[in-house]
């Protein structure tokens, strides 16, 4: 069954965002800042993508949607970064509504639409478990029963940890949090054009069953200087510095290594 990954990469859409620009212009400008792009792109490398490049079961595509006025020397950037995931596919698009075109990317992505597909969201900010694509499938197959009664079923991975990523390494804290963006999949029968782009991630059970499972953590959510959540004021988090244990866990579950952290944010 084919699994589809949709990562934002700084995309310019008309809504879908916490922290709103009264013009297309003005977002782009706060998107393309050179201080906000680099801590992206840091992250990216970090956090993102070394995740998908270690995933046990490489049977994935992951679509990178980027906006077509993201400057030159980004986009090189960006596809020397990924140049050795082959699941990796950058498409760029003009600014347009968010549900729209991410929608349409999805759909479009599916290689027979009427054959059953997964599908995921995987912001440039966050990571997930090495083995989440594995654990989604076998999740499925294990409620062969549910899915086969429902065109929709989501699967969320609740337990994760909150992470602040920089140069001086890695604070963490484990938390359990429902419909979470990340490791959150959704199954899709074939025929059926809905997406996981047609549902705000944590309203999802309002419209589908939601198989959930808290046994072991599955997703980095980072909070950094432009997370898009973090904007609106929210409940103090407290992170601690990762023990060596924990960092060996982070390394081995979700292959963000805190020597390569420092290196990349210390501009190494």
């Amino acid at each position: 069954m084919q699994a589809i990954g949709l990562c934002r990469f700084s995309y310019p859409a008309i809504g879908g965002f916490q922290v709103d620009h009264e013009t297309t212009e003005e977002r782009i400008a706060y998107l393309y800042s050179n201080d906000r792009l680099e801590e992206r792109f840091r992250l990216f490398e970090t956090s993102a993508l070394p995740c998908l490049r270690e995933q046990t079961d490489q049977n994935y595509d992951l679509i990178v949607v980027i906006g077509d006025s993201l400057p030159k020397e980004h986009r090189d950037r960006l596809h020397d970064l990924t140049a050795d995931v082959p699941q990796v596919r950058i498409v760029t698009e003009p600014p347009r509504p968010q549900r729209e075109v991410m929608k349409e990317i999805l759909n479009k992505a599916r290689k027979d639409p009427t054959k059953p597909c997964l599908q995921f969201r995987h912001d440039d900010d966050d990571a997930i478990s090495v083995d989440f694509i594995e654990r989604l499938r076998r999740t499925l197959n294990d409620c062969a029963g549910l899915v086969a009664g429902n065109r929709t079923v989501a699967v969320d991975f609740n337990r994760g940890y909150l992470a602040e990523i920089d140069a001086p390494g890695i604070a963490a804290t484990e938390t359990v949090r429902a419909l979470y963006v990340a490791a959150l999949g959704m199954y899709v029968r074939g025929g059926c054009k809905l997406t996981i782009m047609n549902f705000a991630h944590e309203k999802i059970g309002r419209f589908m069953p939601v198989i959930s499972i808290s046994d072991a953590p599955m997703w980095v959510r980072s909070l950094n200087d432009y997370n898009d959540s973090r904007q609106n004021k929210g409940k103090p988090v407290s992170l601690e510095p990762l023990s060596d244990e924990q960092a060996a866990d982070f390394a081995a579950r979700f292959a963000i290594r805190e020597d390569h952290v420092k290196r990349v944010f210390s501009g190494g």
